[in-house]
């Protein structure tokens, strides 16, 4: 094996290790209260498995407020081979972030021919402690699997730069199409493709700047659609400009450029929440970020000629930002680790080519170089390890949390929940107070805190925070069928079947909400309300989705029979109910339906009380 072969296996060999050294500690984690459960545990379609429905639903529906159906289907994938083995899944994200890692070493290699500047370049990128949330964190899935795209776009644009072909311009497209079904913000891929014709392709001599954007046209149509969809997908999550007017977001878009160089950095108290700063931030943070950045643009335009990797990786940083920066608000932080996930990558190519290129007449170079890599890449690794332990679980993200940003009402949140389910609603309703009281536009505590207040029986204070739950979150389906359930139980059953329909006007596949209906539409007092074709039709929905071959689901389909006066049916599907709740020892149904038995084979429908 030559030399050169050698230190490639090698240094593949070594960038694996060094993941797999801070993040494979991940196998024995858990899920989280912070988005897992919409994006996995909690979502039918997701635990499902790979079905060809749910790939349907994936290509065809919001999930999460995104919409990046390959995402989607990883999961299902990962539900399909694993099930709810939380471990397994964070072994998913490491393996693509390890891919992610490889193919940037690759890439940078073939493109620069600079073996250790890109070796290290990857490293830093692999084991920096603003990594871990992607890595770390099942449902920042999209991050790792949108940067494996990413780069293999990257690595087919050097190809067709070394060999410009429709077909391979065509296999561009395709992986950045892919990419964009993974996580919109690859929407600003075609200028770093332009960025890297300045360098290091160097082709804006020999082609001219409006012939090289002429040929990613098709690119920039595949980025419009993506922005599109994506802006669909998230207008309900978008903060409005009354809430977050222009100049805060603005203010805080400057600010956080600079806070993530800081971070870059200083990696130090690295939160999964950060609070927005709204109107808080002073002037002369705001100044002083207009002042660096400009600065430092300056600087790197002026510098161009001589050192071009400068003007790229800087561009590629600030461009690359742009759709997560905070002008279109999405969510309620002020900036978020994983935003830095590709950015960051045009700083770490910046600083590492300017001290490959500042070192380049030191004969002892390498004797210096080497050590101070090692102990660079010692020192994150160390960092990141212990970041990644916060992960855990939920108990130990949101304890750490609040160690740090004590006042973080998404933290508050996240621990209360914990109380809800462990059955501490006193405790959980003192935590959804203090962090209503810090913020309250915080959709989930209003929901937690109904949950909660509902468990002890208050349930006209639990359907104002649901319906409070439901004006700052209107996408929280949760929310509305629990708003729906309350309401029928206090005789306000109109309004009941309306959020329940608006339900399934988002999710016609929800089953909650169609076995509610179905069962109001059969067994009401009010005959105004009855329904009978209706409810068969809405019962026969509820048990087609997962986890509709219940006794609760098909007790409700029997007596949509008997209401459409089908009792040969409805005893059938009595029957059916019976077996199910024989199965699983619950002999009060059990009693219930013998009784709904009888009552239909004199045929006689049910009603409720």
């Amino acid at each position: 094996m030559s030399n050169r072969m050698t230190r490639l296996v090698a240094i593949y060999f070594g960038l694996t290790g060094l993941v797999a050294v801070v993040f494979f500690q991940t196998a024995h984690f858990n899920f989280v209260n912070y988005d897992d459960g919409s994006y996995v545990f909690e979502n039918a379609k997701i635990r499902a498995g790979l079905t060809w429905r749910g790939i349907a639903w994936a290509f065809t529906h919001v999930h999460s407020q995104n919409w990046h159906p390959l995402t989607s289907i990883s999961h299902m994938i990962d539900c399909q081979l694993f099930g709810l083995n939380a471990g397994q899944h964070h072994l998913v994200n490491v393996g693509l972030h390890t891919v992610m890692a490889l193919l940037l070493f690759t890439f940078l290699w073939h493109s620069t021919n600079a073996i250790w500047a890109s070796a290290i370049g990857a490293a830093i990128f692999a084991i920096h402690p603003l990594r871990v949330e992607s890595a770390a964190w099942i449902s920042e899935r999209k991050d790792v699997l949108s940067g494996v795209f990413f780069m293999l776009t990257l690595l087919a644009y050097a190809r067709y730069v070394r060999g410009p072909a429709l077909k391979r311009m065509a296999v561009v497209a395709a992986c950045f199409a892919f990419g964009l079904m993974s996580k919109a913000m690859l929407v600003t891929t075609p200028i770093v493709l332009l960025l890297l014709d300045y360098w290091p392709f160097d082709r804006f001599k020999k082609q001219g700047l409006w012939k090289l954007i002429l040929e990613k046209v098709p690119l920039i149509i595949l980025s419009v659609g993506s922005c599109a969809a994506t802006l669909i997908a998230q207008q309900v999550a978008i903060g409005s400009t009354q809430s977050l007017p222009p100049a805060w977001r603005i203010n805080n878009a400057l600010v956080s450029y600079v806070n993530y160089l800081r971070q870059m950095f200083w990696p130090v108290d690295l939160v999964p929440f950060y609070i927005h700063p709204e109107w808080q931030l002073a002037a002369w943070e705001i100044i002083g970020a207009i002042i660096l950045i400009a600065g430092i643009t300056a600087a790197v335009f002026l510098l161009r000629r001589k050192v071009p990797f400068l003007l790229v990786g800087w561009l590629w940083y600030l461009v690359m930002l742009l759709p997560v920066i905070g002008i279109v608000q999405v969510g309620l932080q002020g900036r978020a680790d994983r935003y830095t996930y590709l950015p960051q990558i045009g700083i770490i190519i910046a600083v590492v080519w300017a001290i490959r290129d500042l070192t380049s007449f030191w004969r002892a170079r390498a004797i210096v170089l080497m050590p101070a890599s090692l102990a660079l890449l010692g020192t994150l690794s160390f960092l990141s390890y212990r970041q990644a332990t916060h992960w855990h679980d939920t108990e130990s993200l949101w304890s750490y949390t609040l160690s740090v940003s004590p006042e973080n009402d998404v933290a508050l949140t996240g621990l209360a929940m914990i109380e809800v389910a462990r059955g501490q609603t006193e405790d959980a309703i003192t935590q959804f107070r203090h962090a209503l009281a810090l913020r309250d536009g915080n959709g989930a505590a209003h929901y937690g805190l109904a949950l909660a207040l509902s468990r002890q029986r208050k349930i006209d204070e639990a359907i104002e925070h649901w319906q409070k739950s439901l004006e700052i979150q209107p996408d929280n389906m949760n929310a509305r069928n629990y708003l729906g359930a309350a309401l029928a139980g206090i005789g306000r059953t109109r309004e009941a079947i309306e959020q329940w329909q608006q339900t399934l006007a988002f999710d016609p596949d929800d089953g909650n909400a169609a076995n509610n209906l179905g069962w109001i539409l059969a067994t009401s007092p009010d005959a105004t309300l009855r329904d009978g074709a209706k409810a068969v039709a809405y019962a026969k929905r509820a048990t087609n989705v997962q986890g509709g071959d219940n006794p609760l689901v098909y007790r409700t389909l029997a007596a949509a029979y008997a209401e459409n006066g089908q009792f040969a049916d409805a005893i059938s599907a009595a029957e059916h109910a019976k077996q199910l709740a024989q199965a699983t020892g619950n002999s009060e149904l059990v009693g219930e339906l013998d009784r709904c038995i009888e009552l239909f084979r004199q045929q006689r429908t049910l009603r409720a009380p």
